[in-house]
């Protein structure tokens, strides 16, 4: 059974590879297409910020949200009691 477990995963992991890499050669495409028209690039700071410091602070604000809600539960859990 284990073989087969394992036959099975290699194939899943081989076929989404594939895939992935036949879904990425448009990303690698030399020619521009018709109606083209990138607009200016981003600087290193405005890069990490967008794309480092943004998710983070994300993700303390929602946490933060989450450990709000959980400590108001527990209080009125407890003075219930």
């Amino acid at each position: 059974m284990d073989k087969k477990n394992a036959l099975r995963a290699g194939a899943v992991t081989a076929g989404t590879t594939l895939m992935m890499l036949l879904m990425t050669s448009p990303a690698l495409a030399l020619t521009r297409d018709d109606g083209d028209d990138p607009g200016p690039g981003i600087s290193i700071a405005e890069t990490i910020g967008l794309f480092v410091v943004l998710p983070i602070v994300l993700f303390l604000v929602i946490a933060g949200l989450v450990m709000v809600g959980d400590k108001s539960r527990k209080q009125q859990s407890q003075q219930s009691q």
